[in-house]
């Protein structure tokens, strides 16, 4: 989304199913009552939203999780150009663990996404296509060019860099997940030290490896 966001020609939008999830399915995240209050929060009252800002701007780029889109109608996502990008589960489940101690297979969205790959392949106009977040750090320039390439519009170099803080489109959630992003300038190379996998979220990585496994096989490559 920072990289999108940076386009002369194209707006960002952070996550707009979040409201309607955390109506939808009761879970408990950080600043659920006040995401809640300031959100959109209904099915249809979201899809005009979107619609509305299609008809500003160029290009939209959306934002979503996948978990954000479960029991939710997929009929929306057919004309779309379609990106999954996909992370090692446990890289996912370390992370999530820092704010929700116990991570679900629902919070992580890794089996979501494999389901909404299948079903986006099966049913929309343009075949889903799928970045690996370690493909991507390894040479982002040249994988946001060929993805640029595939949505059909001309890269930019501004994709690679932004300024620290955030950006204006940020949900009222980036306080509680964004600090990392906040603190970047652009795509960053892993820290060679891993953050440990919290023992009692092993079975989790087991069970969302499959998917995973799965889904790397469709990713853009370098």
């Amino acid at each position: 989304m920072y990289a999108f966001a940076q386009r002369a020609d194209t707006k960002v939008m952070d996550e707009p199913f979040y409201g309607y999830y955390l109506c939808k399915h009761g879970v408990g995240h950080p600043g659920k009552a006040e995401i809640i209050n300031a959100m959109e929060c209904t099915f249809d009252g979201i899809i005009r939203q979107i619609n509305e800002l299609q008809s500003r701007h160029s290009h939209v780029f959306i934002k979503n999780m996948a978990h954000h889109l479960i029991e939710t109608p997929l009929d929306f996502l057919r004309s779309y150009k379609n990106i999954l990008f996909i992370r090692h589960p446990k890289e996912i489940i370390t992370s999530f663990a820092k704010v929700i101690p116990a991570p679900t297979m629902q919070d992580i969205g890794v089996q979501q996404q494999s389901v909404l790959f299948d079903e986006l392949n099966r049913s929309c106009v343009h075949a889903p296509l799928v970045i690996d977040s370690a493909e991507l750090i390894k040479n982002p320039e040249a994988l946001l060019k060929k993805l640029c390439e595939s949505l059909e519009i001309p890269f930019s170099k501004q994709m690679l860099s932004w300024e620290t803080g955030g950006i204006p489109e940020d949900g009222i959630w980036a306080k509680y997940w964004y600090e990392n992003v906040h603190n970047s300038t652009g795509f960053q190379t892993p820290r060679k030290k891993e953050e440990p996998l919290p023992p009692h979220c092993t079975v989790l990585l087991e069970e969302a490896l499959p998917f995973y496994h799965a889904l790397s096989r469709h990713t853009i490559k370098i």
